[in-house]
C-alpha cells in the first residue's frame, strides 16, 4: 500500500470490511508510512518531557537526542523538584492508588485539598477532579445536557467537548466570530431549556485565545451559560497564570471552568470548577467521575505542589513568554505562516499533507522533534507542523531549532 495516497480519514470506515479487515488495511498503511520515515506518532522517549529528549528512531531503532518542541509541559513542572518531592511523599503515605471510586471509598483528604486549591485558583466556589481532561469535559457535558437542551460550540473546540454533546442538540459558530455566535444564540432563543456556549480558552492547534470577555457578555445577554476549557491556558496566560478569565479580567463571571492537569500543571487528570450546587450534582450524575477510580495520590500531591509553584515562581512563566516572543519574531522574519498564534503553540501552516510528512521527517533527521497535523485533524489546506515551547528551552535550543526550520523550509520551498 502506498501510504502517501491515503489519510487517516480513509480508515474511519471502510464499507466492505469488518473491523479485523479494516485493522489489517490500516496496518499495511502504517507499515508503509514507517518505511517512508513518516511514522511520527508514538515516538518513544527514554527520559520523559524536557527541553531535549532521548528518542528512539522508529525506523532505525537508534537513540537520538532531540530538541523537544512537541510537549504541552509549558512550565516544565513534570520535573520540577517540588512536584517530584510532593508526589514521592504522597506515594509513600497513601500508596500507589486511591483504591476506589471517589463517590464510595476513594476520596482522600489530599483530593479535597486539591479541589479546594484549584477552585480558589480559578475563582470558583468548588471543583471536582477527574482522572483525565477528556473525561472531565465529556462526563460533565453528558451529565448536564439532554435532548431538551442545546450546546453552542466554537467550530474548533476540543474533541472531548464534541463527544460530550452527543446526547444533546448542537450548533456551531465560526471560530471566534461574535456575529456568528450571536446568530446561533438568536436561533436558539426560547427553544431550549438550557443553553450552554462552550469554547476553548486557548485553541490547541492554532494557539489563539478565545474572545472570552465578549463571549460571556453576549451569551449571558441571551440567557445562556458559558463553559471554557482551560487546558492550554492554565499556568500560561493571565497575570498570575490563572488562565483566560484572568487574562480578560472576568474571573468569577464564567459559569463553568474546565481544564486538564496534564499540560501546564505537569501531571495527569482533569477538573471542573463552578458553583457548589453544580459540583454536587456532578458527583452523582457524571459517569466518568462515578465509575472511575479516584486520581492517584502521587499525581494529586504533585498537582498541589504545581499550583504552589505557579503562584510562587512567576519567573517560569516570564521565561516562557520571553521564549514565545523571541521564537515568534524569528519565525515571522523567516516568512513562515503562523496563522493567528498568540501563545506557546506555533502552527507552521503548510497546506499540503505530503509536504508536512516530509518536512517532519527532515526535522526529525536533523534533531528537532515537532508534530505533523494533517487532515482530518485540520482541513487539507491548513495542514501544518505544530510546535510548542517550554520555559526551560534555552536561547541555544531556540536558535538551533530556528536554523533547522529555516533549512527545511527552504528545502521544501515553504519560505
Amino acid at each position: 500500500m502506498d501510504s502517501t495516497k491515503y489519510s487517516l480519514a480513509d480508515f474511519i470506515d471502510i464499507p466492505d470490511q469488518d473491523i479485523m479487515g479494516r485493522a489489517r488495511l490500516f496496518a499495511a498503511y502504517a507499515e508503509d508510512s514507517r518505511q517512508r520515515g513518516h511514522a511520527h506518532y508514538r515516538r518513544i522517549s527514554l527520559d520523559g518531557s524536557g527541553p531535549t529528549m532521548q528518542v528512539v528512531d522508529p525506523l532505525t531503532g537508534q537513540v537520538n537526542e532531540m530538541i523537544y518542541m512537541a510537549s504541552n509541559d509549558y512550565l516544565n513542572l513534570t520535573k520540577h523538584p517540588r512536584t517530584i518531592a510532593a508526589g514521592r511523599a504522597a506515594l509513600e503515605k497513601y500508596g500507589s492508588g486511591a483504591g476506589s471510586v471517589p463517590l464510595l471509598g476513594g476520596t482522600l483528604d489530599l483530593h479535597v485539598e486539591l479541589e479546594q486549591k484549584i477552585a480558589k485558583f480559578k475563582g470558583c466556589e468548588d471543583a471536582i477532579l477527574y482522572t483525565s481532561g477528556f473525561g472531565s469535559n465529556c462526563g460533565t457535558l453528558l451529565a448536564m445536557l439532554t435532548d431538551k437542551d442545546i450546546a453552542i460550540l466554537d467550530l474548533l473546540v476540543h474533541a472531548s467537548i464534541i463527544d460530550g454533546c452527543k446526547n444533546t442538540n448542537t450548533r456551531f459558530f465560526r471560530h471566534n466570530d461574535m456575529k456568528s455566535l450571536e446568530r446561533a444564540l438568536e436561533k436558539a432563543k426560547d427553544k431550549y431549556r438550557t443553553k450552554l456556549v462552550v469554547v476553548d480558552g486557548v485553541y490547541s492547534m492554532d494557539g489563539d485565545i478565545a474572545k472570552l470577555d465578549e463571549i460571556v457578555e453576549m451569551a449571558h445577554s441571551y440567557g445562556a451559560y458559558v463553559m471554557v476549557d482551560e487546558a492550554h491556558a492554565t499556568g500560561v496566560i493571565g497575570a498570575n497564570g490563572r488562565g483566560t478569565p484572568e487574562h480578560f479580567g472576568i474571573e468569577g463571571k464564567v459559569d463553568i471552568v474546565a481544564g486538564t492537569f496534564s499540560k501546564g500543571l505537569g501531571a495527569v487528570g482533569g477538573f471542573i470548577a463552578a458553583n457548589r450546587e453544580l459540583i454536587q450534582l456532578l458527583h452523582f450524575f457524571s459517569r466518568s467521575y462515578m465509575f472511575s477510580t479516584a486520581p492517584t495520590p502521587q499525581a494529586t500531591g504533585s498537582l498541589i505542589a504545581a499550583l504552589d509553584v505557579i503562584e510562587t515562581e512567576p519567573e517560569l512563566r516570564q521565561q516562557l513568554w520571553d521564549n514565545i516572543h523571541y521564537f515568534r519574531d524569528n519565525l515571522t522574519q523567516l516568512g513562515f505562516d503562523l496563522g493567528n498564534s498568540e501563545t506557546a503553540i506555533f502552527p507552521i501552516i503548510i497546506g499540503d499533507d505530503l509536504k508536512v510528512r516530509e518536512m517532519c521527517r527532515r526535522c526529525h533527521e536533523l534533531g528537532l522533534y515537532v508534530n505533523p497535523v494533517q487532515y482530518p485533524a485540520v482541513p487539507k489546506r491548513l495542514s501544518r507542523l505544530r510546535i510548542s515551547l517550554m520555559s526551560a528551552h534555552t536561547r541555544e535550543h531556540l536558535d538551533k531549532a530556528l536554523n533547522i526550520l529555516e533549512h527545511v523550509g527552504k528545502e521544501f520551498g515553504v519560505i
